[in-house]
């Protein structure tokens, strides 16, 4: 594992400076933007639904580097930035909750005044030229991003769109989980074997039992990390069943697995995610993968519809058919992508700029397995497998970080 370590901070080094340098360079540029660009009453707008990782990166670069004459809108229906990433340990143990919802703020604190909006509402459905919403409104824009991400149960996904009630659902299944005495996950994905090993290591006296459908936890990874991490599991005392597909029985107390019924203080699910591509379907049926239910998209990350006459959509994130990692880190590549592809559109020029998956980097993890062990991974595209577990120290996950980099400070009263 020393030598898994120094392998992926190895390779991670060489992949960052380059990012870094990058970024620097773009923000030099931005600077220089911030004075020279004007806003117009008649600017032609941008549109991003979906205020999720990859659409507020997407954001951010655009409010950098748009001309004069175009400004960008974010929709989003939710009040906060649901940091997804900490809801299973704020689903278990209480007082951070509150964190995990993060003001948009600061998305564009240093932007040009005039060239950023958001909106907090619900689209309904799309046009080739109109975005239609909840509350009436209609949105028009010259260029369209969908970075709906998708849906997924309680915990993995809160139901309220508002920070306070969503920190309220969060309370009720900590409420649920400290009173039980025998709980059941079912999925053994990121989010379920999260919680599972936070509930066992913060309540050591609960029974845990996780059910997952296929023969090997986190089917998304390699082998080494299943091992690793089914080791962790039974160590902490967590029962792992695999290749089991129970039924949730009426009252949600009860499972039904090869005919025999099972009985649990409380069960969560955490599976059935979900592509949120439903607003395109009015738009245009074939841009939607019958398989997948994700949004078809080139390499340019445009539309991949069949009549070739909706260039200027894009699609990003989970919602995405990519071929890529469905991880956050995915939409920082994905949205330098789709700016420059709209840069050049807007100048005329053929969109150029391709995606193409990077796994080491996008699809490393850094996985929780109870309150003071995670493990890093990453894989490479032949396979090869890397991996190093290291001490997680704090409860709340060091999450001010996340609200550093959506240009805020955490208060406690937020």
């Amino acid at each position: 594992m020393a030598s898994d370590k120094l392998k992926i901070i190895g390779k991670a080094i060489l992949i960052l400076i380059p990012y870094g340098l990058e970024r620097l360079r773009q923000k030099l540029l931005a600077v220089q933007h911030r004075w020279s660009y004007e806003a117009l009453p008649t600017a032609q707008n941008v549109v991003i639904i979906g205020g999720s990782f990859a659409g507020i990166e997407l954001a951010k670069r655009l409010v950098e580097t748009l001309p004069t004459g175009y400004r960008v809108i974010l929709i989003e229906k939710n009040s906060h930035l649901n940091f997804s990433w900490v809801f299973p340990r704020f689903s278990v143990i209480s007082g951070y909750e509150k964190k995990a919802f993060i003001p948009y703020d600061g998305i564009a604190r240093s932007a040009p005044a005039g060239i950023f909006s958001r909106v907090q509402d619900t689209v309904t459905d799309i046009t080739a030229s109109q975005v239609n919403l909840a509350s009436g409104e209609k949105i028009d824009y010259a260029y369209l991003a969908i970075a709906t991400g998708s849906s997924q149960p309680l915990p993995a996904k809160v139901l309220s769109t508002d920070a306070n009630e969503g920190s309220k659902e969060l309370r009720t299944v900590q409420e649920h989980i400290q009173a039980a005495n025998r709980v059941a996950v079912i999925g053994g994905g990121a989010m379920g074997i999260e919680i599972a090993t936070d509930i066992k290591s913060f309540f050591p006296s609960t029974e845990v039992t996780v059910f997952h459908s296929r023969n090997q936890l986190l089917p998304s990874f390699g082998q080494k990390l299943h091992d690793f991490v089914l080791l962790a599991m039974e160590t902490l005392g967590i029962k792992v069943v695999l290749e089991a597909r129970p039924e949730i029985l009426p009252g949600q107390k009860s499972l039904r697995l090869a005919g025999v019924v099972q009985e649990f203080d409380f069960i969560i699910p955490c599976t059935g995610q979900h592509p949120n591509s439903s607003i395109l379907e009015s738009l245009e049926s074939g841009v939607i993968s019958k398989m997948t239910k994700q949004i078809l998209v080139k390499p340019t990350l445009q539309l991949q519809d069949p009549n070739g006459t909706l260039g200027h959509i894009f699609a990003v994130g989970d919602v995405a058919n990519t071929g890529g990692p469905k991880m956050g880190r995915a939409g920082l590549f994905q949205s330098e992508v789709v700016v420059k592809n709209i840069l050049a559109m807007i100048d005329q020029r053929e969109p150029a700029a391709t995606y193409k998956p990077k796994l080491f980097v996008e699809g490393a993890i850094k996985l929780t397995l109870g309150k003071t062990e995670c493990v890093m991974y990453a894989q490479e595209e032949d396979g090869t497998e890397y991996l190093f577990n290291v001490h997680n120290g704090r409860e709340d996950l060091g999450v001010e970080r996340a609200w550093w980099q959506m240009g805020t400070k955490y208060k406690a009263d937020t």
